[in-house]
């Protein structure tokens, strides 16, 4: 009998819905907030963080929450922007992302703006510098004469000089960058509204910590490289630190996005089975399918947004990683030397790089998808009405039929499947380059043969 009873409560409360000039008829529109026309944003701000603290199903916000809610309402501030805002003004300063904080609180990208006049300023005297060096590495490659593993060593030097293109690669994709920004506003206000809190990534501090110490290790590791490779020339690797920095902000990027995509996506589970634990009303799971594709759209968008810059990276480090290990195992010979301590620190952070960016968009793929999948099956429907386990059916089909796979503009995924390739394809052209040094015979060994040759 109250099981009964409890059944049919579900059921009023399902038919408390909101009215119809506030609802959307489509799950991608972007929310309006609310807003009464008499009250200042501050006080529809702590009005606001009232209301969702007594909304079912949730335990009471602590007051460490209530003020996150009213600053983040009446402040408009995203707290996933927030949270990456270190990684952001890093690039902004190396002159990759030239973004715009308006004054409405969005992100915009403006061409004739301060911080894209600074970008290109940066990037022009970057590019006078490199064009110097560049050639004076030419010129060295040129006038080289040695073995051929010591000529593929000296191309690697021209070779780290490349991810200068990715500073107009990332201007051509900042609208797409800047309007997946804005994507995680929309997505925190309807969270917001429908869990009742505000979205806590707790992402700052790991945000500082990359943006602090990336410079530091790339500058250390450029300058090992260089002590120990060629001769040391202060001037010229202040270039190569900023190159390697550039690239490995990039990949800190990636890593503040896809732990951002992770965990929301553990949050948005957890969040969902609290609620249903106390309400199973029809409204109440399809606001948090709304929520799900929501969170499904920005995985995809993601990786779309910055396609050909990281399909530009992963090709580079494919590229720096076969140079390097190859350089170590043709000196195996020799036995190693204190050059092979630069070849093995560029091959070690390469392959963490490239690794990093395909364990982080796997893992995010899962929780986002996968994950997710789970709590859906693990929910009891036989205590709900007939309309909420039709949204849970259709909830499970979204996610069935929405791919959250993080995908570089159609040109592949990017998961740990993509490492494993590379890597095989990479051990393919390692056997082929160790082949052909083989069949090159040493010097001393050409000149013997040519007086044995000469005298008989």
């Amino acid at each position: 009998m109250s099981r009964i009873f409890h059944t049919e409560t579900m059921r009023f409360e399902g038919t408390l819905h909101e009215p119809k000039r506030n609802r959307n008829v489509f799950l991608d529109v972007k929310p309006i907030a609310e807003d009464n026309g008499a009250q200042d944003s501050r006080e529809q701000g702590r009005r606001n963080a009232t209301v969702f603290n007594n909304r079912v199903g949730f335990p009471p916000l602590t007051p460490k929450e209530a003020f996150v809610n009213t600053a983040a309402t009446a402040n408009q501030t995203s707290m996933v922007f927030e949270s990456s805002k270190p990684i952001y003004l890093v690039l902004r300063a190396i002159g990759v992302f030239p973004y715009t904080r308006l004054a409405s609180g969005e992100t915009a990208f403006v061409l004739a703006s301060p911080s894209m006049v600074y970008c290109v300023m940066f990037f022009l005297l970057l590019t006078v510098y490199i064009a110097f060096i560049l050639l004076n590495r030419i010129e060295i490659v040129r006038t080289l004469e040695g073995r051929f593993e010591e000529s593929v060593i000296a191309y690697l030097f021209i070779v780290n000089i490349l991810p200068i293109l990715i500073i107009p690669l990332m201007w051509y994709e900042s609208r797409k960058v800047v309007s997946v920004v804005n994507g995680w506003v929309d997505f925190e206000t309807v969270y917001r509204k429908t869990s009742g809190r505000a979205l806590e990534l707790k992402l700052r501090t790991k945000a500082q910590v990359v943006a602090i110490l990336l410079p530091i290790l790339c500058s250390l590791s450029v300058a090992i490289t260089h002590v120990t490779m060629v001769d040391f020339k202060l001037l010229q690797v202040i270039p190569y630190c900023v190159l390697d920095t550039i690239t490995y902000m990039m990949g800190g990027y990636w890593y503040l996005a896809c732990e951002t995509l992770s965990i929301t996506a553990k949050i948005l589970a957890e969040d969902f089975q609290r609620a249903l634990r106390h309400v199973g009303p029809a409204a109440k799971v399809s606001e948090y399918r709304s929520l799900w594709l929501r969170l499904s759209k920005l995985a995809r968008d993601t990786g779309f947004s910055t396609c050909y810059t990281f399909t530009f990276i992963c090709l580079y480090l494919f590229f720096i990683i076969t140079l390097s290990i190859y350089g170590l195992m043709s000196q195996i010979s020799d036995g190693f030397g204190v050059k092979d301590i630069g070849l093995a620190v560029t091959a070690f952070c390469s392959v963490g790089l490239l690794f990093y960016i395909c364990d982080e968009a796997h893992y995010a793929s899962f929780n986002v998808r996968t994950n997710f999948q789970k709590k859906l099956l693990m929910v009891e429907l036989s205590w709900m009405n007939t309309d909420a386990q039709t949204e849970i059916n259709m909830f499970l089909r979204a996610t069935e039929m929405n791919p959250s796979s993080i995908n570089l503009g159609g040109f592949f995924d990017v998961n740990r499947t993509l490492f494993k390739s590379l890597l095989a394809t990479m051990v393919t052209y390692l056997v082929v380059l160790l082949q052909f040094q083989i069949s090159i015979p040493d010097e001393p060994s050409a000149m013997l043969m040519h007086g044995n040759t000469s005298h008989s």
